[in-house]
C-alpha cells in the first residue's frame, strides 16, 4: 500500500514542520542555524549552544532554551466575524485551557463537545495561539459544537511524557462536569457530556491517540467519546535520522520502538481504546503521511472493536490547512465537519 514515493519522503523527516515558518503571524527569533542541516543535531560552531533542533529551539550550556517561532496570542473574547466566543480557563497551577463556543446558543441545548491537543513538535504553539484559533474556529461555527484546546506543557523544558501528563489532566478535567456540577460553567450549561471526541494535528494527533488508549484502560467515568480525528498524526518510528528530537523531548525512553507514547503497535492496551471511531487523515506530500497510513493498519489489526476511516488529501503538504486557505483545505474542513455529525 505504500509507493517508493512516499517510502523517500522519510528521508527528510523535518522538511514536514518547515510550512510552519509560514503560519500566520510568528516571530523569528535571531539565529544562524540553518533549517538544512539537520532534524536535531549537535552545534559546534558556538560553545554556548549545546543542542540545536531547528525549526523548533536551541539550548544553551545554561539552560536557556530559544524558540526559532513564537506564536502569537489570540485574545480571549466575542469574534463576530469568526462566530465565536472563547474564554481561558485554569485547570491546574501547571494546565489551561481555553474554551470555544459558538455565537449564539440555544438555552437548554448540549453540544457535542471536542477536546483538542495543539501540534508544534510537543516543543512549540499553545492553546491561545494564532495557529489554534485557525483551527479550531472554523469547526466550532460549522459543527456548531464547543471545544476544549488544552495548553499542555512544552519540551525541552517539560520533557516528555509531561505534555501526555498534563493532556490527561485536562480530559479528567473536561469529565469532572459530566454530572453538570463541574467547576466551568460553560461546560456545564452547554456540553453534552454523551458525545465527546478528541482530536489533533501532528504531535496534538498523538497526545489524543494516548488519552483515548488511557481512557478505556482506566475506565474514565463520566465521557462517552463518540470519537476521534488524528489529522497528519506524528508518531515514531524506525526510519534513519528520525529519532533525534524524539531522544531530546523524551530523554526516559530507550527503546522507542517499545514506547507506545511513540509506537502504539507496541501499547498492549491499544485494543482498549475509549472511542467507538477513528479517522486518520493524511497529506499526500508530507514526510509523517506513511506514519499515519502504518497506524490506520495498527489499529485495524488490533482487536479494537471500533470503526476506523483513512483520508488522503492529495498535492499537500503537512498541516497545509493552517497555512493556506484553498479548496482542499475547505475538503478537509468539511470532512472533519461531518465526522463529527454523523450520527449524533
Amino acid at each position: 500500500m505504500l509507493s517508493d514515493k512516499m517510502k523517500n519522503k522519510f528521508h527528510q523527516p523535518h522538511d514536514a514542520w518547515l510550512s510552519l515558518k509560514h503560519i500566520l503571524t510568528l516571530v523569528r527569533l535571531e539565529s544562524k542555524s540553518s533549517y538544512q542541516t539537520g532534524f536535531c543535531q549537535m552545534d559546534s560552531s558556538t560553545n554556548d549552544v549545546i543542542r540545536d533542533c531547528p525549526p523548533f529551539f536551541k539550548v544553551y550550556k545554561d539552560g536557556r532554551v530559544e524558540r526559532y517561532f513564537v506564536t502569537q496570542p489570540v485574545p480571549a473574547g466575542l469574534d463576530r466575524t469568526a462566530g465565536v466566543q472563547t474564554k481561558d480557563v485554569v485547570i491546574s497551577p501547571a494546565v489551561k485551557a481555553r474554551i470555544f463556543m459558538p455565537q449564539s446558543t440555544t438555552p437548554g441545548q448540549k453540544l457535542p463537545l471536542l477536546v483538542h491537543y495543539h501540534g508544534g513538535g510537543f516543543s512549540i504553539g499553545s492553546a491561545f495561539d494564532t495557529v489554534t484559533y485557525k483551527v479550531v474556529a472554523p469547526l466550532v461555527k460549522q459543527a456548531n459544537i464547543v471545544v476544549v484546546s488544552i495548553d499542555y506543557r512544552l519540551a525541552p523544558e517539560h520533557p516528555l511524557p509531561i505534555a501526555h501528563d498534563d493532556s490527561w489532566v485536562g480530559l479528567q478535567w473536561v469529565a469532572s462536569h459530566a454530572n453538570g456540577q463541574g467547576p466551568e460553567p460553560w461546560l456545564n450549561d452547554n456540553a453534552d457530556p454523551s458525545r465527546i471526541f478528541l482530536a489533533g494535528e501532528s504531535a496534538g494527533a498523538n497526545i489524543a491517540h494516548f488519552v483515548a488508549v488511557l481512557a478505556g484502560a482506566t475506565k474514565l467515568v463520566g465521557l462517552k467519546i463518540r470519537g476521534m480525528l488524528l489529522v497528519h498524526p506524528y508518531f515514531g518510528t524506525r526510519e534513519p535520522n528520525d529519532n533525534e528530537l524524539d531522544k531530546y523531548v523524551c530523554p526516559t525512553s530507550t527503546e522507542f520502538d517499545n514506547d507506545p507514547i511513540v509506537n502504539p503497535a507496541a501499547d498492549p492496551k491499544l485494543k482498549e481504546m475509549a472511542c467507538e471511531r477513528v479517522i486518520v487523515l493524511v497529506a499526500e506530500e508530507d514526510g509523517f503521511r506513511n506514519r499515519g497510513e502504518a497506524y490506520y493498519e495498527t489499529l485495524t489489526k488490533s482487536g479494537w472493536r471500533g470503526k476506523v476511516e483513512f483520508f488522503e488529501t492529495k498535492g499537500e503538504g503537512h498541516c497545509f490547512h493552517v497555512v493556506i486557505d484553498n479548496h482542499n483545505t475547505e475538503v478537509l474542513k468539511n470532512k472533519m465537519v461531518d465526522f463529527i455529525n454523523k450520527d449524533i
